[in-house]
């Protein structure tokens, strides 16, 4: 197996262009549905809430970008341009998409820009739009019923992106400094390839460990790219089948019941 320590496999993913496909795909699901349909991926919320946020945070994001921001932002004030009606909702998710892809082409992904995770450039907000966009259309699918599949290049991608920006997401993700450890390790791989992360739980930290390809860890978990994904969001059981655990099963206890993002 080989390590996929940084963005995994560059260009085998075309994040502008994939944060455009995923809102598509997102707003043909919700179309003709009910937008007062329970999300139960998403306790609380209904079709219609879930729509609103995704479009919400593509346009926050569409603003960061645009503004180049060098500093955390002080507001989230952002004019969200709703309709009236929840039957609106997924053409103003493909305005959302729209709005996004102007502000995509108004610089370059690599000019440094402050973000919250690991990369300091315009190129993490694309990045994670796209992500935020996918698995909320994931939620929209399993609310439906309709097959909720995952590219494989974009379910690598997203399982690096996710565990690289872990470590940084501790103000939204709270639980995350919990994880910690007295140098334990925990694998994570691809059974449809041969992309693996090596995580590593430190006194004052964790994070993925960029020399960690082939060595030996306390706990392993392998699954097929997507699978990994969306365990990862919380949106699969580890114990539900389709996944190989060994080692230190506390350990995996103790990761999960922390790292939800």
């Amino acid at each position: 197996m080989t390590s996929a320590t940084r963005p995994a496999g560059p260009g085998r993913v075309d994040h502008r262009a994939a944060v455009a496909a995923q809102t598509e795909r997102f707003a043909a699901a919700v179309r003709d549905a009910d937008p007062a349909t329970p999300v139960p991926t998403c306790p609380g919320w209904t079709l219609a809430d879930l729509v609103r946020h995704a479009g919400s945070v593509q346009r926050w994001f569409a603003v960061l970008l645009r503004q180049r921001v060098q500093q955390p932002p002080t507001s989230r004030e952002v004019d969200l341009r709703l309709p009236e009606e929840a039957s609106g909702y997924p053409d103003w998710l493909l305005d959302s998409a729209a709005e996004a892809a102007d502000a995509f082409a108004a610089g370059d992904p690599d000019e440094p820009m402050w973000a919250w995770g690991a990369d300091q450039h315009a190129r993490f907000w694309v990045r994670r739009m796209l992500f935020e966009t996918l698995v909320h259309r994931v939620d929209a699918e399993l609310a439906l019923g309709l097959p909720a599949t995952v590219d494989h290049d974009l379910a690598v991608d997203g399982v690096d992106e996710f565990l690289v920006n872990l470590p940084f997401a501790a103000v939204f993700a709270p639980g995350t400094a919990q994880l910690r450890g007295a140098d334990r390790t925990i694998r994570f791989g691809c059974t449809d390839g041969g992309d693996e992360w090596l995580v590593r739980l430190r006194p004052d930290g964790f994070g993925v460990d960029p020399d960690g390809a082939g060595a030996a860890a306390d706990a392993t978990v392998l699954g097929t790219a997507a699978d990994l994904l969306l365990l990862l969001y919380g949106r699969l059981d580890r114990t539900a089948g389709g996944f190989e655990l060994a080692g230190d099963q506390e350990l995996l206890a103790h990761w999960f019941a922390n790292s939800a993002f």
